[in-house]
């Protein structure tokens, strides 16, 4: 059974740091994306791992800035963000990819059904 779940969100100040962690995915889960969403806009990708850990890619929104990790040991996955930014302020989302696929999203020229979500972890930079 999978359930997602998010931690490390908070408020922060622009220019500063938070480490998002998400838990409760199988290890073997082949995509892992962390989402995001402000009031009034589309949910978008930030950040996407594949392949079991590997390959990583970044909106360019975020480029530069935010890093995706996942560690295999603890059957976590990271969003490192630094030098955060006021329109960085939304509520985030874990997702990993179902094995029959779900909510469709092309992200980074890869198209990825994503059965499972988290509840989400808000962020506020002011």
């Amino acid at each position: 059974h999978v359930q997602l779940v998010e931690s490390g969100g908070g408020p922060v100040q622009a220019g500063g740091s938070l480490r998002l962690v998400c838990t409760g995915f199988s290890d073997r889960t082949l995509t892992l994306t962390w989402f995001r969403q402000a009031p009034g806009k589309e949910r978008e990708a930030v950040a996407s791992i594949y392949i079991y850990g590997h390959f990583p890619n970044y909106a360019d929104s975020v480029k530069g800035r935010f890093t995706i990790s996942q560690d295999k040991a603890k059957n976590a996955l990271h969003l490192q963000m630094d030098n955060l930014r006021v329109e960085d302020t939304a509520m985030y989302y874990c997702a990993a990819e179902g094995p029959d696929g779900g909510t469709w999203y092309k992200f980074g020229g890869i198209r990825v059904g994503f059965a499972y979500w988290g509840q989400g972890t808000q962020v506020t930079v002011s």
